[in-house]
């Protein structure tokens, strides 16, 4: 059987964000990628006898898409804080859709900010949907709830606790928001948008 592979991310000194937080953050991602492997080979095991383990394989088909989906979530977010902190290009094509899209960059990043700080546990994401040409912003519950169907997620920020309390404490969350896109390699972004289209 196939497994997902964990990727390994060079991610220097950051702003605010604390190379101990990195790595155990990084274990945390470890985990998902070990999970959705676990996951996918007990699903192979229940599957020779689907009928009596129907229910047992919809938990786990479920308890997937979490496992996936942080693998997935975590991936984009470490690779866009690897290299040194980069400005959006404001003359790139996904500067000008930014602008097309909400009427600035600022209004944008305003927008994105808000969603990030969205009561509870999650992740602010921007999307580019290949079918319209367009860029749009969500809030995704824990890992997996909330995905836009058929977008490629471009930016993804983490704001589940373990991501921003040890550094910021519970009531930081608003400096943590700040202090991401003050270390975000926008170059990355601009890959991952290239790469959507």
């Amino acid at each position: 059987m196939k497994t997902f592979e964990e990727q390994k991310f060079n991610i220097g000194e950051l702003i605010g964000i604390s190379k101990d937080s990195v790595d155990e953050h990084l274990k945390l991602y470890a985990g998902y990628v070990k999970h959705a492997n676990l996951i996918l080979s007990k699903i192979v095991e229940l599957s020779q006898d689907a009928e009596t383990n129907a229910y047992a394989l919809g938990e786990l088909q479920r308890r997937f898409g979490f496992e996936f989906d942080g693998m997935r979530n975590h991936e984009y977010y470490f690779k866009s804080l690897e290299g040194n902190p980069k400005s959006i290009d404001q003359e790139s094509t996904l500067a000008q859709l930014i602008g097309q899209e909400w009427g600035s960059f600022d209004a944008w990043l305003a927008r994105f900010k808000a969603i990030a700080l969205t009561r509870g546990i999650g992740w602010a994401i921007l999307y580019y949907d290949k079918t319209t040409g367009r860029l749009l912003n969500s809030w995704v519950d824990e890992q997996h709830l909330g995905h836009l169907t058929g977008l490629s997620p471009i930016l993804a920020l983490d704001v589940w606790e373990h991501a921003f309390v040890p550094d910021y404490k519970a009531s930081g969350k608003k400096k943590y928001v700040e202090d991401f896109f003050a270390n975000l390699n926008w170059s990355v972004i601009e890959e991952n948008f290239t790469e959507a289209q």
